[in-house]
């Protein structure tokens, strides 16, 4: 992947975007068990009441605080708290509280609840526990046998009013009351005794405590406890969903982000694909197949989107998700975090040996893709030559075998991917067991509270899912890696026909000759050369023709003047330059070529003739047209030049495709024409008919010919032809002169003409 940095770095504001984004999207996530955990602590379990602080206090109440407090905590509930008038009150105070009947403490506005709460919370626990006390319990048990005791004492006494206080105070579990009838020794001693008994229960237990015991003050006050709770919970409920909200809005965001990231790179890179095929030589294709460069420019790049969109989703959002939960998790239950340590080691061994197993496995995927796209390839393009043949089982056979192959080592990676995902769901799904077992055990010693408990397993969850998405990213971004070399093998590739690093312009006093100096051309790595010593002129308004056996190196030699490939020795001179000298652009744009297969696009006969130029009109292409003799079938559609050609040019036989290529040849206006066995699609009548106005057309423009011919019909009436033999030179002359000189030339002739067409010749 690094060696297509270029192309990423170019958009690297919308990875920073995709980022920001995904941060923000972590961020609400995080959040989200915490805001769960509220709801169950806070607004269920505590009624709504976060801490120990009453906003409003009977002077029972306040009086018996400053009874358990230190000196230091009673001075700080009474700068907190107002002593105020019944009539004094606010209206929200008496709407809220129905049943105040006397003067109440209620508590200032500019009062830090924080530091009061830490203050407070104990003091109003023991308060609680004393006011609403279970006389029948054996903890209360002395005071309930001391309390009945005393009442009958007072009864025998005769003190009614004192006893039936001290019977209310015994039916409501008022065990304060009791306790203040004690020496404050004793008082002392039994508020030692419960404040040690709740720094026991632990902070989370203590919270809830001090809550409910807010709660009952509430309550005796004639505040609606149930509205307090409806409202914490609605309230917290509309910030919870507008923080999943937000978060939903930060993924489809970074999502976008992410993907046109992804869409623009997998753009650049296939235009950049396209652009250095085009540059290729016949070697560099040679090097390449076709079914492999087109698998590099679909497969390998759809690829690499893909991971691209995945990778900058994850990159940032797997570790900040997986290291944010693990902080929370430690922060709400540290004493629990060895269960997610030991999920992540398993995890990564699974992981790890899955990696290595499936790793290998990659690269083999895409050369198989490449090889069953080159059996696609070859039966579809050889399909009647197939079923010619009869063949077809074979075919079928091939292509068969190769897709069996592809599928049989698919199918194992799928395989090994697929567990992947039912082992992290048992996973997922033990560790849950493991933390309400041992959460449920933390809540009975009051370490944690149920909503912590609850949170710490969905934080749990996530350092899973985290490092499961990084262990994602380490298997598919090392695949992606090796479609990134195989386009970059491409892109990297050194071009052997390169622009000269001084262009020369052409000699116009020479336009339309080409010449070759002692010109030998080998293939890479070939034993002997293809061509060996060439050298003759070919001169404007002239027609030079080449022929000989196949394999004697026609092709390759006219394939040398539009620098399809560079001689080996020598020189090739077009316009009196030699073409590693000029520019690569005039060089072609000089140059009208009819290669031995006609080659058409998808389109219209007319977007195909015009595909060498934009200038010529609907007339000229008509002239064109009749000189190539497709003037007659072109005539006959009625849609004229708008007529549509398939892809290939499958939609009209074989001689109509050849005629039209050579009507776009000429629809270029070049100074060179080169036909490369050209004519052998055309009957013998077509053929001479086309001859003859290409000589005209020729003699008029003094327009260079250069035609390769495998019948002496089609090349005798050249002004030059050229005998190939293995690679050399053997013959050069008219049809006259090499029929008394040349014996390859004769032997050609005399196996295609009788002696009577060599006579009248």
């Amino acid at each position: 992947m690094w060696k297509l940095r270029k192309y990423m770095m170019k958009y690297w504001y919308l990875f920073v975007l995709a980022i920001l984004f995904i941060f923000g999207q972590v961020a609400t996530e995080l959040a989200l068990p915490d805001a769960m955990s509220n709801i169950v602590s806070n607004g269920i379990q505590s009624g709504g009441f976060v801490n120990g602080v009453a906003e409003v206090l009977s002077k029972e109440s306040y009086d018996a605080l400053l009874d358990v407090s230190s000196s230091k905590d009673q001075k700080l509930i009474k700068t907190s708290y107002t002593l105020t008038n019944k009539k004094d009150l606010s209206e929200d105070v008496k709407d809220r509280f129905k049943n105040i009947k006397e003067d109440v403490y209620v508590l200032k506005e500019d009062v830090d609840q924080d530091e009061l709460s830490d203050s407070l919370s104990k003091r109003i626990i023991v308060v609680n526990m004393l006011t609403h006390a279970n006389m029948n319990s054996e903890q209360f048990e002395s005071f309930k046998e001391m309390a009945e005791k005393q009442i009958a004492y007072l009864i025998a006494k005769g003190e009614k009013e004192q006893s039936s206080l001290m019977k209310k105070a015994l039916k409501e579990g008022n065990a304060l009351f009791f306790v203040k009838q004690m020496p404050s020794s004793k008082q002392k001693e039994i508020y030692s005794a419960i404040e040690t008994q709740i720094e026991n229960m632990g902070e989370t237990n203590l919270n809830i405590a001090a809550g409910s015991a807010v709660k009952n003050e509430y309550k005796k006050l004639g505040g609606d406890t149930d509205q307090v709770q409806n409202s914490y919970i609605k309230n917290a409920g509309v910030r919870m969903l507008m923080v999943a909200l937000t978060g939903a809005v930060a993924s489809i965001v970074s999502a976008l982000f992410a993907s046109l990231l992804a869409s623009k790179i997998a753009r650049d890179l296939r235009v950049a694909l396209f652009k250095k095929v085009e540059s290729f030589s016949q070697e560099e294709m040679n090097q390449f197949s076709t079914a492999s460069l087109i698998t590099r420019s679909t497969n390998d790049i759809t690829q690499i989107q893909s991971v691209i969109t995945m990778f900058v989703r994850m990159i940032c959002y797997a570790p900040v998700l997986g290291v944010g939960a693990l902080l929370r998790a430690i922060e709400g239950s540290a004493s629990m975090t060895w269960v997610i340590a030991i999920v992540i080691v398993i995890i990564f061994v699974i992981l790890l040996v899955t990696f290595m197993i499936a790793m290998p496995k990659f690269k083999i995927i895409q050369s198989l893709i490449d090889r069953l796209n080159l059996r696609m390839r070859e039966n579809l393009s050889g399909v009647l030559v197939i079923r010619a043949f009869g063949n077809e089982k074979e075919a079928e056979r091939r292509f068969d075998e190769s897709n069996k192959d592809l599928m049989k080592i698919n199918l194992f990676v799928n395989r090994m991917m697929s567990s992947l995902m039912p082992i992290m769901m048992f996973l997922m799904n033990a560790v849950s067991v493991v933390i309400i077992y041992v959460g449920a055990k933390q809540i009975d010693l009051g370490n944690i509270a149920i909503g912590d408990m609850m949170a710490f397993l969905q934080y749990s969850i996530m350092v899973i899912m985290g490092f499961l998405m990084i262990a994602v990213i380490a298997i598919i971004v090392p695949r992606a890696s090796i479609s990134a070399s195989r386009i970059a093998e491409v892109l990297d590739t050194d071009c052997q026909i390169k622009e000269a690093s001084e262009v020369k312009d052409f000699n116009e006093e020479e336009k339309g000759v080409i010449s070759f100096d002692h010109v030998s051309f080998s293939y890479p790595g070939a034993d002997a050369p293809v061509l060996n010593d060439i050298s003759f002129v070919a001169h404007p308004g002239k027609t030079t023709a080449f022929i000989g056996s196949t394999g004697s190196g026609k092709s390759t030699l006219i394939n040398l003047i539009p620098r399809f490939y560079d001689a080996t020795s020598g020189q090739v001179k077009v316009n009196g330059v030699d073409v590693r000298d000029t520019s690569l652009y005039k060089l072609r744009e000089s140059i009208g070529m009819v290669p031995q297969k006609g080659l058409l696009f998808s389109g219209t006969i007319r977007s195909n003739l015009t595909f060498g130029t934009n200038e010529a009109t609907d007339d000229e292409l008509k002239e064109y047209l009749r000189i190539a003799q497709a003037d007659e079938f072109v005539n006959k559609f009625e849609d004229g030049l708008d007529h549509p050609i398939s892809q290939g040019g499958q939609n009209v036989s074989g001689g109509q495709k050849q005629r039209l290529s050579i009507a776009r040849a000429l629809a270029k206006d070049p100074d060179i024409l080169i036909f490369d066995d050209s004519f052998s699609a055309l009957d013998f009548k077509t053929d001479a008919a086309l001859r003859k106005e290409l000589k005209t057309l020729c003699d008029k423009k003094q327009t260079t010919v250069l035609i390769v011919g495998q019948r002496i019909a089609s090349i005798m009436h050249a002004d030059q032809i050229i005998v190939l033999d293995e690679g050399r030179i053997v013959g050069k002359g008219t049809h006259e002169q090499l029929l008394s000189t040349c014996q390859i030339y004769q032997e050609i002739a005399q196996s295609q003409l009788t002696k009577e067409e060599l006579t009248h010749a």
